[in-house]
């Protein structure tokens, strides 16, 4: 249907940002800036924002559920923040409660997500690895010139982006989704890859969800040796013939030490060595020695035929013949030659897992998810004491993150965060009550114009998590148009036959009948807290258009106007900060 009219225009509702502080409010709006202490021993610090930035905005405080249902979660739905209240007497103990019952999601009852799961349908998601590479890769019964040659083939992994959505929206155990965004943005694999694409649903399940509380080292290995990473990152053709330094330098720079532990082009042998006799960070040196330890780490799927002791499984496959079988130096520790099957590479992995380095930069990015862009150094001391303390113990990372989570600054920061696309689509959503089974195509394509496509990152450092990277004027658009498309229903796949539904009226009481009452619902509604009185005022405004604030209102009008007061709220910086 045409419409003749927008329900705001775009000078109407860039003054009414104005009136919220404008979405510069959005960019600014973290914690104040933290310049590291240098230490000549370690690498270099990261860089420090040196632009003459204004200072950060002293944002109001607010309830301690509010923080923690914006950070273990995608945002409270409906009655949750209730629920979170009910938990305990003190905000310590309410907390306290909550982050035990969200790290034993097993002990949650999840029945409504579960028949949601069960509604939807899902055809492949149930198969196991050996099965998604069988049906799906080796023998695809489809013409590889005919269309469905390729819908078949891809089907596993996009029924996982629609339950992955359908996981975030419904499912009681928020932080456990939480954390499988984390952990596939940290051992990031690209959705469309050449190869493997169906086998995304088994590196998604098997490995990263499998893992994600418990042991950073099972994890490590899991990551290296799943077809998924090997195909991403260009193992699965590194031989001694010709070692390939993809895999090996990623799970330097970004799966373990980082680059916060990188020395450069440098002589192994001039970088410090702690009291093991191991070096602090590493050079370029160890990730070309690293590459050749884990030459022979492949998929068994006879790539090049006929290969003896190959065939077409899809599994991970330690083939001996491309193993370089010579010794190597790697961040100072001697590893001999001909050593058992796969031990060089579980080698480099027990150094890595074990390092302190490792242990202060995932202590440091899971700070970053959980607190603010530039944690405190306290919280990531602390967490990374608990990783080197536990890193024989299953539950270690379960341990890390709860250190975190129940950190007095955990509790102290807001605002030091800004939701990205795919958290603030689902915050909406979550926030709307709104109700799908079946994700329409339109949702992750709208994240995609934000910026953010659902496992679609196609460098292997997974999507950054700074405003920086997302309070630009685009990403700002697109999330007002998923605001628009949520309120107002425009996103239906009729092709499809999926529908997706946000009820704004029936979800307002009828007797509210102006705009001030109106704009009194709804915004604790969504917010689950007051706005400042200019704000406030302007959202009155927008309900009230040509009427009086306290005069009653024509139904046609609430019909009309009450969605775009909702889109308003959602765009608020109040709405975008966690």
């Amino acid at each position: 249907m045409v419409r003749q009219q927008t329900r705001i225009n775009r000078r109407d509702f860039l003054k009414l940002m104005g009136a919220f502080a404008g979405a510069s409010a959005v960019v600014t709006a973290c914690a104040p800036k933290q310049v590291p202490a240098a230490d000549p021993t370690r690498a270099a610090p990261l860089p420090v924002d040196m632009t003459g930035a204004p200072p950060d905005p002293i944002l109001p405080s607010v309830p301690l559920g509010i923080i923690a249902l914006n950070r273990l979660a995608y945002g409270p739905r409906p009655g949750d923040l209730e629920v979170f209240n009910a938990l305990g007497s003190t905000d310590e103990e309410r907390l306290r409660v909550y982050v035990a019952q969200q790290l034993a999601p097993d002990s949650i009852d999840d029945s409504e997500f579960e028949a949601r799961y069960a509604a939807a349908g899902f055809e492949t998601l149930h198969k196991t690895h050996e099965e998604l590479y069988y049906d799906h890769i080796a023998n695809n019964p489809y013409d590889s010139n005919d269309d469905t040659y390729w819908e078949w083939y891809s089907q596993p992994a996009r029924e996982l982006v629609d339950a992955t959505f359908l996981r975030a929206v419904y499912s009681k155990k928020q932080l456990v989704e939480v954390l499988a965004d984390f952990w596939h943005n940290h051992f990031n694999v690209y959705f469309w890859q050449d190869e493997g694409v169906p086998l995304l649903v088994s590196y998604h399940r098997d490995v990263l969800r499998k893992h994600m509380l418990g042991n950073f080292r099972q994890m490590l290995e899991a990551v290296a040796t799943h077809p998924s990473m090997l195909y991403y990152l260009n193992q699965n053709n590194s031989s001694d013939a010709g070692p390939n330094e993809n895999f090996a330098r990623e799970l330097f720079e970004l799966h373990t030490l980082g680059a916060e532990n990188y020395f450069g082009v440098r002589d192994p042998n001039t970088i410090p060595k702690d009291a093991n006799g191991i070096a602090i960070g590493y050079v370029d040196n160890d990730v070309y020695e690293a590459a050749r330890a884990f030459t022979g780490w492949r998929v068994d799927d006879d790539i090049y035929e006929y290969e003896d002791g190959v065939e077409k499984t899809g599994r991970f496959l330690y083939y001996k013949p491309w193993h370089d079988r010579f010794n190597k130096l790697i961040l100072g520790r001697y590893i001999p030659a001909d050593q058992p099957d796969m031990q060089d590479g579980r080698d480099v992995l027990d150094l890595l897992a074990n390092h302190p380095g490792t242990a202060r930069f995932i202590a440091r990015k899971l700070a970053r998810r959980f607190i603010a862009d530039v944690p405190p150094e306290s919280v990531v001391e602390a967490a990374a004491s608990v990783f080197l303390e536990y890193r024989n113990e299953p539950d270690q990372l379960k341990r890390v993150v709860e250190t975190i989570l129940l950190s007095p600054e955990f509790k102290q920061t807001w605002g030091a965060k800004i939701k990205r696309p795919i958290e603030a689509a689902i915050s909406m959503m979550r926030a709307l009550n709104t109700d799908f089974t079946r994700l329409p195509g339109g949702i992750p394509w709208m994240c995609s114009m934000m910026g953010q496509a659902l496992f679609e990152r196609r460098p292997p450092d997974g999507y950054p998590d700074v405003k920086e990277a997302w309070a630009n004027s685009m990403s700002l658009l697109y999330r007002w148009n998923f605001a628009v498309a949520i309120a107002e229903n425009w996103m239906d796949d009729e092709e499809q036959k999926r529908v997706i539904r946000t009820d704004i009226l029936g979800q307002t009481p009828a007797q509210l009948r102006t705009a001030e009452a109106l704009a009194d619902y709804w915004i604790p509604r969504i917010l689950n807290r007051p706005l400042s009185g200019p704000d406030r005022q302007a959202v009155i405004a927008v309900m009230a258009q040509e009427y009086d604030p306290r005069d009653e209102l024509p139904q046609d009008h609430i019909d009309w106007i009450l969605p775009a007061m909702v889109e308003v709220i959602l765009m608020s910086p109040d709405f975008q900060w966690k």
